[in-house]
């Protein structure tokens, strides 16, 4: 089985026998019973008759329930399962927006929340549903259509109005687009040709990252690197195995840098048993709170293996691995099966990775750094702005590294 991180969904349709229950048996019967009554009850007394039926008010305390879990897992709406059994090329992500779409009987609802993207940062939470997109009702329209109005230009603006289940009134919030980058590896350079400073900024583990990787490291090695700055800042994640690999450019042939834990198995994952260059020059991993997943493991190996120092702020805490399960009467549900563990034995999972040297950082700090990643969307007075800023992560990376003067 391919593992991934991040949001990337992997399809199955079955999970591990639990290593054991939670709490006894008999606690079952009582429970159930409870929700027997309270369904019964709603039926006899809600006014809104309309609302009553048992597929849907049953499926709706099951969206509960898996919200309840974590924030990754979710019950998937016959509407939707429908939707993706008829079309397999279905692609329900908004990546510049950092949103999963879905489908229910109500309508267009936010699926799951992407830890990096604007919908994060901006509070939207999974479960709303979005009435409007752009001033522009969305009762009515089809799947597709209303996810394509969503796909646009870095630093273009989509206005949503969203209705979460927390909240008793409707909310208009407007997001900007962030770069969706076409390459993992999104920048690689000397910032300093008299020290040999390297410079990597990974925006994704993609599916060919670490060969980009390595082709960058190469490029950088021949120009004469002696040290390098990994940016890992605004990562969400992606293909587990691509992690592994670029570990394994750092760390010896061999080495287990990742573990997954499901209820009844661990799975540890290993650096290739060849390795093509040795590099041991030192190494500064930059995080953020909005590195997750295969960033975090990244970050966390590196960390525990005293093979680089970790600089920046605590990481978002995505470490955990997501399956889809068909269920009957044509429905499914996203549930998390295992979580992540780097060498150590910890996992990133809600509680993050904590730098060696933090750094506390202002919203204009986050703001520059997201712009700076793409300046050419700019106009000349805002380029001209984000170009007189100093980052103080790249600043205090090249003082770990260095000294000050590499930081220029």
């Amino acid at each position: 089985m391919k593992w991934c991180c991040g949001f990337l969904l992997v399809p199955s349709l079955s999970i591990a026998a639990p290593a054991g229950p939670p709490d006894a048996e008999e606690a079952a019967y009582p429970a159930v019973e409870r929700f027997i009554q309270v369904l019964e009850a709603v039926r006899k007394n809600h006014p809104d008759t309309d609302r009553l039926a048992y597929d849907r008010l049953v499926n709706h305390a099951l969206e509960g329930m898996m919200e309840g879990l974590d924030p990754f897992s979710s019950f998937i709406h016959p509407e939707m399962a429908a939707l993706m059994k008829s079309n397999g090329k279905l692609d329900p992500e908004v990546p510049s927006l950092g949103l999963t779409l879905g489908l229910r009987d109500t309508g267009l609802y936010v699926m799951a929340v992407a830890p990096p993207g604007p919908a994060g940062r901006a509070g939207i939470t999974a479960g709303s549903s979005i009435l409007e997109i752009d001033g522009r009702p969305t009762e009515g329209g089809q799947f597709e259509d209303l996810v394509g109005t969503l796909r646009r230009k870095a630093g273009e603006t989509s206005r949503l109005k969203l209705k979460s289940p927390e909240e008793p009134k409707p909310v208009e919030i407007s997001l900007v687009h962030r770069l969706v980058e076409e390459r993992s590896v999104a920048e690689a350079k000397i910032i300093n040709k008299e020290k040999g400073t390297g410079y990597i900024r990974l925006a994704s583990f993609g599916g060919a990252c670490a060969k980009e990787m390595e082709v960058s490291l190469d490029d950088l090695e021949d120009a004469g690197m002696k040290s390098l700055i990994l940016d890992l800042r605004g990562n969400g994640g992606g293909d587990l195995h691509e992690t592994v690999k670029i570990l394994g450019l750092f760390l010896p042939p061999d080495t287990t840098v990742v573990t997954t834990r499901s209820r009844s198995e661990e799975e540890p994952l290993k650096t290739p048993s060849r390795q093509r260059r040795k590099r041991e020059y030192p190494i500064a991993v930059l995080i953020d709170r909005m590195s997750a997943s295969a960033s975090e493991l990244t970050a966390g190996a590196l960390q525990d293996l005293k093979r680089a120092t970790v600089i920046g702020e605590l990481s978002f805490g995505k470490g955990s691995v997501q399956h889809i399960i068909p269920l009957g009467q044509g429905t499914a549900m996203r549930l998390t099966v295992a979580t992540y563990h780097t060498p150590s034995g910890r996992t990133p999972h809600r509680v993050g990775i904590t730098p060696d040297v933090r750094v506390d950082l202002v919203d204009a700090d986050r703001d520059n750094f997201e712009k700076r990643n793409r300046a050419d969307t700019l106009d000349e007075a805002e380029r001209t702005k984000v170009a007189s800023w100093v980052d103080p992560v790249m600043k205090k990376a090249g003082e770990v590294l260095d000294g000050p003067a590499a930081a220029k």
